[in-house]
Order: C-alpha cells, then structure tokens, then sequence
C-alpha cells in the first residue's frame, strides 16, 4: 500500500493553496485519504509521472476559481501581480515600444529567460515578427484550467530559455456539457470598459472526450489627460516648430525663445485599447490496446493600438552658402538673424516641429497565432507502468503592424527646402504640405516553430525504499523568424529611427534524462541531464539535481542545483541595426530632449547564455495545526556570458567623467557628440540576483465559516547586472526590484457564497538615476461569489478599492511613472455570470 505522510498530503495543498486568491482555490482533492491506487500524474519541472505532487523544486499553483475571483482579464495580468515578478514586462498599460504585446518576467531577469510552456510544451515566440518572447494575449483566460509557476532554472528538463523558470499554461479537458460565461468591468471613472465572452462545449465519446472553446475579449483604453495625477508634459517639440532653438511669433513675425513645452499626455493612452477573438479545442481517444490518441489547437487574432503624440519631426536643414538661396538649402532672413537663429559651424541648423495637423501617431497591428500539437502514448509494459509518449507541435505567428500618420523625412526637406515661409512662419500646415510629407509606414513579420519529440518513462527497477523511476527523450525543434521594416525605414527617410529586415533560423536536436532515486524512505534524489546541439552557436549540456528529505512527517526540506542555458534568438542573431529612441539624459547637455536615439546592432557570431541556479527550502506542515502549510525557500541565479545590451545611461555617465573605453563602446564622438550612439548585443553581460520566497497557506473552520489565509512573499536579497546594482531600486529602463513584495489573501465561505479580501504591497525603492526615495504602495482588493444553483454562478469585485495613484518616478518611461510596475488605472469594478448546462 502507499504510505502518504500528512506532510506528502500537505506538500499537494500548498502547490495548489501558493495563489493570489486563496478562497476560490479548492484543494480538498489533493487532501483526500489515502488510497492505494494513486494516478500518477506530470508535475511542471519534470518529465517523470509521479505520483504525488512532492518534487524538490518550487511551483506556485493559480487555478481557474482563483482567476476569476480576482477579476484577472489575461494571462499576464494573472502573472504579474505574483510577488516573484520583477523588472519590467510589457502588458495592457506599456503604450510606447510594446507592439501590443504581454509578457512575463519571473525575478526580472527579462522576459526572454522564463519559458511559457501551453500543456507541458513549449508555445511559439509571437508579436510583431522574430520575436523572443511569447505574447501572453494568444492563450485567452477562458481556457485556464490552471497555471503552474516553478520558480527554478530548468535547462536540464526544457532546455533553452528556462534559466528563471517555467509557466506552464493547463488548458480545460475533459469537460462534459456546455458553460458560458460573461465577465467585464470598468474604472469608476467610466472609462478602461473590458469584456469576455467564452463558450466551452464537450462531450464524452466513449473511448475519450472531445472539448471545444470560443472567447471574445475587449479591453478599451484611457487616455493620460484623463488622470489627474498626470503631470502635463514638457516637450521642446511644438507645433509652430523651432529654428535653432528659436520660436517664431506669428503675429509679428520675430523671433525669439521658445516660449512653452508641448504637453504630450493629453494625445496618449495609459491602458491601450485590444481585442481578441480566440478558438481552442482538445481532445483525446484511447484505442484497444492502450494507446491514447491527444490533441489540442489554438487560434487567436488580435487587433490592438497605442497612441502617442503627433510625429516629432527632428531634421538638420542645410543652410545656404553665403545666405544664397539653392534647391538643396534654406535661407536666414533678417527677422530669423536678428532673433538668434543661426547656423553651426557645419552650416547646418536644426528645425523641430510637432507634427499635429498630420496627426497623432496610431500604431495597429493584427496578429494571428495558430499552434497545433498532437501526441501519441502507450505503455512498453503496462504491469510496471513503463510508456512512451512520441509528439509533434508546431506553431506560426504572423503579424502585420501600421503606424499612421507617419512622417517621411526625405520628402520634409525638400517640402521645406522649396517652401521654406509656409513651414517657419508658424501657420497650420495646408493640406498640400500635409499630403507632400506623410505616409502610413507597414510592417510585417512573423515566427514559426516545429518540435518533433519521444520520451519514454517508467520504473526502472526497485530498491528497498521504492522504485527508481525515470525518463529519458529526444527532441528536434525548428524556429524561424522574419520581420520586414516599412521601405521608408530601411532607407532611413523616416523621421522614426531607422531600421533593417530580420531573417532567420535555426535548428536543435535534444536528448536528455531523468531519474528519481529514492535512497532511503525519507531521502529522495531527482537528477536530470541535457545535450542540446544548435545548428548556430554549437552545444549546450546541462544538468541538475535536487533532494527532498522529510526530516519528520511535519517537515520536509529539499534543495535544487542546476545549470541552464539560453541560446541566442534569430532577431539578437540576424536582427541587423534597428534605432530606439530611449529615456536617457545627456550629461554634456547636448540634447534638448529626454528622448535620445540609439543604435541597437545585432551579432551573428553570439553565444549562448550560461547559468547555474540554487534553491534551498523547507515546507513545514505541523501536526497540532490541521489545514496550516508553511514553505521557505531561499534562492540564487546566476547568468555568465549573457546577451544584453550594456547601459547606456550608465554608458554616458562614464564617458562624461573621461572613461575612454565607454566613449568607444558606445560610440559616443567628441564633446558629447550623440549622433552614432549605439548599444551592441554583447556576450559580456552577468546577472547575479538572489532572494528569500516564503508562503503561508491556512485552511480552518471558524464561526461556522470555512476560512482559507494565503500570504505570499518574496524578499530580494541582490539583483546585479553588468556591473549595476539594481536591488531596490525603479527606473523607466529596467523596471522595479523592490526588496519585498506580497500578496496577502483572505477568504470565507458558507455554502453558496464566499467572499474575499487581498491586498498586494510594492516595497520601498530608489530611483536607479537620482537615487530619490519611492514610498512603498499596497493595493486593496475585494470580491464575492454566490452559486444560484449547480448551473447558474456569479461573482462582483473591486480592484485597488482605495484607488491608489501611481508613485511618481524620476527616471520615468511613461505619464511620470513606471506603468508596468504600478497601477496607473486606478479602481477598477467588475463582475461575471456563468451558466452551465
């Protein structure tokens, strides 16, 4: 019979009890009696069918009910708000520079070293073309069974891109009957209006069971002016345009300082509008002779825009020769002299002018996302549970994007050079001008992806304190990427930075093992090793081991070290030169504004990323305390050879203060001249970053109530990178590393209702640049749910119940704060329905 201590029970409830919304969390499957005859079931972070929950490594559980309690509208919403997320992802509120797109950042080591896997397997990088990433908005909240967090380095399993850790997204299956549901919600201030519409249907057939699913969901936007705590922006580019830093007065035609700054926010968006319109189906059908047949599609289009401020037109007009007019030049009148316009020593000056009449920059893209994956298992010897699983999962991205009305800079120069009184006399532009200037800039791109994988696992043998099981597999992966700039861009007779195609591939064949040995009844041994051949950089072999120890039937302790590894992607490899126009200041004083352009430059020749990773914890489960679990892990990455990107702010600083070698790196010209400036991928780079993650998960009856606690922490001990210490700090480049974030969940329940209260607190930082002090923040959240019957339930909530306003940040990216790290919505209502029949 199989013995299940009350700690290997308890170890099960709080994998499952470690979410933001303990009272819609039910664990009591997982807390059953024991039974002889237990399903072995996969556990993210390991290819071994186990059969029970207990692994050495860490995973956080969020189920469906939790989602929906919470009131999350994506999947990067739901994952975000965990405290082990840092640095900064893009999501629904990064309005410059995202493309539409969601991501997540486990510890802030970026988005591209956390791997998202869709039912145990890896999901296609999406978004606008060779991407890294995947984009979260593909896999829609409907179809959620559950997500499942390890918070450890899996290269040895997964292979590439796991370095941080894995989310594993479980989809619905095996569902008998139809349920639709409706969820949406708004701000109190009427605006920021979501909708989901979901249908699931399926059926048994006997030998398996067949689920369909549709979702519809629409999230609309709010405008900066539209928050009071916005602080009105201060741009030198204005509508009347500037000469030399001079600003025409059109009543009387002199010229003389600039007399305002243009205020920005009130043309952008703080939540940008998306809607997404997904398909998903899964199925599965076991044959006569064992063999189970599965399957699962997803589609998802989505249409999505951002909108900031009209163009601002940056040009260096040639002036002419001896103040002579020519077709190539322009001419300084008198008034233009007399205000202080003048040329440089180059016979250059430079015009500045806020492109409104073209209108606000509108950037749209649609994308479509189609992944597809089918597998085959059975068993080599059904009497020991030995099987084999063979798949095959393919995934396309295609992606069109448009920026309206874009500017052609080429065409504004000779519109000036030929017209040169219409543009400085600080009129509106005639629609001729207009016409003559600017275009809609398109771009397309894409990804793709082919896996192709066998695995066989089982019981290898016995020994006296129980089987040795294993897993040992082959895996071939194909990814592709392309991404075509608009004509105009590649030419760089935009007034947007300029940029060149991304084309490219790569292949990988893997073979790896596992294998769990238990030494003793109380120690376990799991050890896991990896060849991964690239057909770009060469080999990659990793490996880790991990032992859990149950000290007592109260505590068991377990500890995890690994290597890992990240391969460069095809956009780091084969990108070419592409500009940004980054958040930085320049210390020499150069430049006016706080947007500088940067050359971001790819490298064929990159290596792979190298990593070693360690944990370190105990879960304690005390007998004299029914329903209480107790996790304490402790926690270090560490990444050598990294691909990154150096800082430049840090980059500035240094060649300012007569660091040559930064001067060189960054490309940076004599007296602060930033025309060449660039920011090379490099294989140079480190992370080293550590921390403390601590949860507490109580399930209790009280004044005839049923109770669940949840608190979850996360203490961060150091977040170094390239020689920058990051830890406590926030800036609008890297995002926020607080030293402590929590989440803290209450919940009661009696028969058909429940309610509950969270909150989620930000701790304390310092701006990365000023070094000015950031308060800390907490967020309220309540919510309720009432079951009508068996087939009818609804649930209303209120997020940030206080309306907390976003801390304002020096060293912003956005409306004077970090978006992606804090709420700049503000209170936000929401409810749902859900019928099933």
């Amino acid at each position: 019979m199989l013995k299940r201590s009350k700690l290997s029970n308890s170890v099960n409830v709080a994998l499952l009890a470690s979410v933001s919304a303990a009272s819609a969390v039910s664990v009591s499957a997982y807390a059953a009696e024991e039974s002889a005859n237990v399903e072995r079931i996969a556990v993210t972070g390991s290819r071994i069918q186990r059969q029970d929950m207990e692994t050495a490594s860490p995973v956080t559980t969020i189920d469906a009910s939790a989602i929906k309690a919470e009131g999350y509208n994506s999947v990067d919403e739901i994952l975000q708000s965990q405290p082990a997320m840092a640095g900064m992802a893009a999501g629904a509120t990064t309005n410059n520079g995202s493309d539409g797109v969601a991501q997540v950042d486990l510890r802030g080591m970026g988005s591209n070293r956390t791997l998202v896997l869709l039912n145990g397997r890896r999901m296609v990088n999406s978004g606008s073309g060779a991407d890294s990433a995947v984009d979260l908005n593909t896999i829609p909240v409907a179809m959620i069974a559950r997500v499942e967090i390890l918070k450890d380095g899996a290269s040895a399993v997964y292979g590439s891109d796991a370095i941080a850790g894995v989310v594993n997204i479980i989809t619905k299956k095996d569902f008998e009957g139809f349920q639709f549901d409706i969820n949406g919600g708004a701000t109190d201030k009427g605006d920021g209006e979501n909708l989901e519409l979901s249908a699931l249907y399926g059926f048994d057939t006997g030998k398996g069971n067949v689920t369909f699913g549709l979702a519809y969901s629409e999230r609309k936007g709010v405008m900066q002016g539209d928050r009071d705590w916005v602080a009105k922006g201060d741009s030198s580019f204005i509508p009347e345009g500037t000469l030399g830093g001079k600003q025409i007065n059109p009543e009387t035609g002199e010229w003389g300082d600039r007399e305002y700054g243009y205020d920005f926010t009130q043309d952008s968006w703080l939540q940008t509008p998306n809607k997404r319109y997904s398909f998903f189906a899964n199925g599965n059908h076991e044959f006569s002779n064992d063999m189970i047949l599965s399957g699962d599609i997803l589609y998802t289009k989505r249409k999505s825009n951002q909108m900031m401020a009209a163009q601002p037109a940056n040009l260096d007009l040639k002036v002419c020769e001896g103040n002579i007019k020519q077709d190539d030049c322009i001419t300084l009148d008198d008034a233009m002299i007399a205000g202080g316009v003048a040329a440089d020593e180059d016979g250059m000056i430079n015009y500045r002018k806020r492109m409104n009449d073209v209108g606000n920059r509108v950037y749209e893209q649609e994308t479509d996302t189609l992944r597809v994956s089918a597998g085959l298992a059975g068993y080599l010897d059904i009497n020991t549970g030995m099987d084999w699983d063979v798949s095959y999962t393919y995934g396309s991205n295609k992606a069109d994007t448009w920026v309206h009305n874009s500017i052609h800079q080429g065409n504004m120069i000779k519109s000036i050079n030929a017209n040169q009184d219409a543009w400085f006399g600080g009129d509106p532009m005639s629609q001729e001008m207009i016409d003559a200037v600017s275009y809609t800039e398109q771009t397309d791109g894409g990804n793709d992806q082919h896996v192709i994988a066998g695995v066989i696992s089982g019981e290898a043998f016995d020994l006296d304190a129980g089987a040795v099981a294993f897993a040992i597999g082959v895996e071939y992966r194909h990814e592709s990427g392309y991404y075509n700039p608009d004509p105009v861009i590649i030419a760089g007779e935009g007034t947007a930075a300029q940029q060149d195609p991304t084309d490219g591939s790569f292949d990988v064949f893997s073979v790896y093992q596992e294998v769990s040995v238990p030494f003793t009844e109380k120690l376990t041994g799991e050890f896991a090793l990896r060849y991964d051949d690239y057909s770009t950089f060469g080999s990659a072999a990793t490996w880790k081991v991990g032992l859990t120890y149950e000290a007592t039937d109260d505590l068991m302790l377990r500890t995890v070290a690994a290597t890992g590894f990240r391969a460069p992607s095809v956009s780091e490899l084969f990108g070419g030169n592409s500009g940004s126009f980054d958040f930085l200041d320049d210390p020499w004083g150069n430049e006016l504004d706080d947007q500088i352009l940067v050359n971001y430059t790819s490298d064929e020749n990159l290596d792979a990323e190298s990593s070693e990773s360690y944990t370190a914890g105990l879960v304690y489960s005390p007998s004299y305390v029914d329903g209480l679990s107790i996790t304490l892990d402790w926690w270090r990455f560490k990444i050598d050879n990294a691909i990154s990107r150096l800082d430049v702010q840090a980059g500035l600083n240094n060649c300012f203060a007569g660091d040559v070698s930064a001067c060189e790196t960054f490309n940076i010209g004599a007296n602060g001249d930033l025309s060449d400036l660039s920011n090379p991928l490099t294989n140079v780079g480190y992370q080293d970053t550590s921390g403390i993650d601590f949860n507490l998960a109580y399930s209790f009856e009280a004044f005839g109530l049923d109770w669940k606690i949840n608190n979850d922490l996360t203490h961060l001990i150091k977040f170094e990178q390239d020689g920058q210490n990051y830890t406590g700090t926030i800036g609008g480049m890297f995002g926020g590393y607080a030293e402590y974030k929590n989440n803290f969940n209450i919940s009661a329940r009696q028969g058909d209702w429940s309610v509950m209260y969270s909150n989620r607190y930000i701790g304390e930082m310092n701006d990365i640049n000023t070094d000015a002090p950031i308060d800390s923040i907490l967020y309220h959240n309540v919510s309720a749910t009432y079951f009508f019957s068996d087939a009818v339930s609804a649930n209303i909530g209120v997020k940030n119940l206080t309306d907390e306003e976003p801390l304002m940040i020096p060293s912003e990216n956005d409306a004077g704060t970090v978006p992606e790290v804090y709420d700049t919505i503000g209170r936000q209502i929401y409810a749902g329905v859900s019928f099933k029949f």
